[in-house]
């Protein structure tokens, strides 16, 4: 049987004259890239230019959602929003996306939360709903890339959306399949080929591996290299040429 799936990375994470990480080699690894919508990075020019680039390449476009938090680049954690703000931080972030990208000729074909907030969202029930009911209330058809085993791919399966699941090829895991904080020794991985044969393991197996070596079965439909990882590029070749090798067939899920 034929193995497939897609590579996502996050990009268009600058801010302005600012840059962070390269998007345009990442656009030539990647099948999917989720798009910063301006509220923890990037800004409606950089925005046109990934979708621009995006489309060149046949590569899929996805909004990529976060906390108001530009200083901290949404990883620090806001409490007290109700659903209804989440809602609407979500929802404006989206909408963004899709407008700038129709100015590009593409089109946005899925979201995933960043940061914080999908962190929060993995445990909190609300914080899932409020993400996935925007999703729905901006378009039904828009994908919903949730990590497995979480409350965001629960909120997935409530409202409906259709859950790309997603593992991590440069973060590692606890026995629980929930992400180590990155503020923990070995969180996040940088050796390209320890991250190339962890990433094979992980799809051919269908599991998340865990720092401690256990194996939690789960669906694997995409699998993320950090745009902004040190060694980014490097590693997203490092993961293709190995599914290449393994016979494992790369292409955008919304090709399915």
């Amino acid at each position: 049987m034929t193995i497939e799936v897609d590579i996502n990375s996050d990009i268009g994470e600058g801010f302005g004259a600012w840059t962070m990480g390269d998007d345009e080699a990442m656009l030539d690894v990647a099948t999917s890239v989720n798009v910063a919508c301006g509220f923890h990075a990037g800004d409606p020019d950089i925005m046109r230019r990934i979708a621009l680039r995006a489309r060149e390449r046949d590569v899929a476009i996805g909004a990529h959602p976060g906390y108001r938090d530009l200083a901290g680049f949404g990883r620090r954690q806001i409490t007290g929003l109700n659903a209804n703000e989440i809602e609407n931080l979500v929802a404006y972030q989206i909408g963004a996306l899709c407008a700038v990208a129709s100015l590009a000729g593409h089109k946005v074909t899925h979201v995933k939360a960043h940061g914080a907030l999908s962190n929060a969202a993995c445990t909190d029930t609300m914080i899932a709903n409020a993400i996935a009911a925007a999703i729905k209330a901006v378009d039904r058809n828009l994908a919903f890339m949730v990590l497995p085993l979480t409350e965001l791919a629960r909120a997935a399966e409530r409202t409906g959306l259709r859950p790309i699941n997603e593992i991590y090829a440069d973060r590692a895991y606890q026995d629980d399949a929930q992400l180590i904080s990155r503020s923990q020794p070995g969180a996040v991985l940088h050796d390209a080929d320890e991250i190339a044969a962890r990433a094979i393991r992980m799809v051919t197996e269908q599991a998340i591996i865990t720092a401690s070596g256990k194996t939690i079965a789960t669906p694997v439909d995409s699998i993320c290299v950090h745009g902004d990882t040190p060694g980014a590029v490097a590693i997203a070749k490092a993961v293709r040429a190995a599914f290449a090798a393994a016979g494992v067939t790369v292409r955008p899920f919304s090709a399915a």
